[in-house]
């Protein structure tokens, strides 16, 4: 290695970015335009995502002929937003013009890389490592959570240049590694497709998966408001409310002020039971407390509207919630692991929203009593358990799967760190590494 502040590996250099590409900024979207216009397809911030393209909904936008050349895509243009989340920023997606002709807006960067000097792939990776990262984070102009860069910025971005064909080789790995996570994503997204049919198919309700903000009344996605509707009690089940088997409990916490509680909180969406903070009794600001057990099933009833409920695993057996939250035990007829996964169908959630009162989603609260009146179709307990241990297997499959794309994205950023710094080089052959 040659010895410097750089520390590069010999026959490696670095240069601003705008000595070996060409930064092109995006077109603005104009407020009128001439008969002479034509519509086309442009990339939008919502189309560039997190180094992947999302051409699901490509808008159109009025274009004077004459500026068709200037803002059109060319296979190999790297696109990179101007603005971002803090750890998304730099991540860059290479154009393979899927869509041709094809512009982008002001707000999307296109690098059109030197082809006889930098490869797109290898650009593109760089700048979505750490090195890459720290850089643009450097010099960004930073609003709430979000950050921006503008084009001086990207241009003076300092590129670790190895040899062209370093670059290709290093370009190649990485994109085998791309394409390993890809289709581990793609075998999850089957998996959950499967594991919603199967939910539906066991509860004999539809899944709360599926229905966007556009289908109902503009809520988030994660609300569920429409007029609950409870199908035929299949055969064998019965038809109940919930409230002759389910009991809200409370066991008061009387805090001391020297000792230390674990506070909990239940995620929206169904996320689960989690700790959010552990204090001691002097710093807890609402002093009504209650105690909850492993097992418990817990409503928040500022977010159950968004699905927030959950079972209390045992490693937080004797943590405690403020009186905004339900607890509810069952009298043995119905297994709570059930209640868990019919937690996830749109009914439940229906009912959860026709259960909480207010003016704004936001602001609605639960009403554990009026909820425990509303009618359920249940299955006999041995078919409950037998229900949830098939549900079980499914989502411990899809867990398995989540795990393996984590350690695969784990392991390819720590081979992009060596690869990008020289730590480790890629083995070229003759015919690679001549003029």
């Amino acid at each position: 290695r040659r010895r410097g502040r750089a520390m590069l590996p010999d026959g490696w250099r670095k240069v601003p970015l705008e000595h070996i590409a060409d930064v092109r900024t995006g077109l603005a979207k104009g407020k009128q335009s001439t008969p002479d216009a034509v519509s086309l397809p442009y990339l939008r911030v919502a189309n560039v995502q997190d180094g992947h393209l999302d051409l699901r909904e490509v808008k159109l936008i009025e274009v004077e002929p004459h500026q068709i050349a200037r803002y059109s895509l060319q296979s190999g243009d790297i696109l990179m937003t101007e603005g971002g989340d803090f750890d998304k920023l730099g991540r860059g997606a290479v154009w393979e013009a899927q869509i041709d002709p094809c512009l982008h807006q002001n707000h999307v960067f296109a690098v059109r890389a030197m082809p006889n000097i930098v490869d797109p792939g290898y650009l593109s990776a760089l700048a979505a490592s750490e090195y890459g990262r720290s850089y643009f984070l450097s010099c960004a102009k930073r609003s709430t959570n979000l950050a921006s860069i503008n084009s001086s910025q990207l241009k003076a971005f300092p590129v670790v240049l190895p040899p062209l064909s370093e670059q290709r080789g290093i370009s190649r790995i990485l994109a085998a590694w791309s394409r390993a996570i890809d289709a581990t994503e793609q075998l999850l997204e089957n998996r959950q497709s499967q594991w919603h049919a199967l939910l539906a198919a066991t509860l004999r309700l539809p899944s709360a998966n599926g229905m966007g903000a556009g289908d109902n009344g503009g809520y988030p996605e994660s609300v569920q408001p429409g007029i609950p509707n409870l199908p035929a009690t299949p055969a064998g089940w019965r038809r109940v409310s919930l409230g002759r088997h389910l009991t809200e409990v409370r066991r008061p916490a009387a805090l001391n002020q020297g000792d230390t509680y674990r506070l909990v909180t239940v995620r929206r969406s169904r996320g689960g039971v989690q700790l959010r903070e552990t204090l001691t009794g002097l710093e807890i600001k609402t002093p009504t407390q209650f105690y909850v057990r492993t097992g418990d099933f817990l409503i928040s009833k500022r977010q159950i509207v968004h699905g927030a409920c959950g079972i209390v695993p045992a490693e937080l057996d004797s943590a405690i919630v403020s009186n905004e939250y339900a607890v509810l035990n069952s009298d043995g007829q119905i297994d709570l692991r059930f209640l868990r996964y019919l937690s996830e169908s749109r009914y439940f959630q229906q009912t959860c929203f026709h259960s909480s009162i207010g003016v704004h989603v936001e602001k609605m609260i639960f009403k554990t009593e009026r909820w425990l009146k509303w009618p359920f179709n249940i299955p006999p307990l041995p078919d409950q358990r037998r229900i949830v241990e098939v549900l079980d297997t499914a989502r411990r499959e899809m867990e398995l799967i989540a795990a393996q794309i984590e350690r695969l994205r784990q392991e390819k950023a720590a081979l992009m760190s060596d690869l990008l710094t020289g730590k480790r080089r890629v083995r070229l052959t003759a015919a690679e590494t001549a003029p």
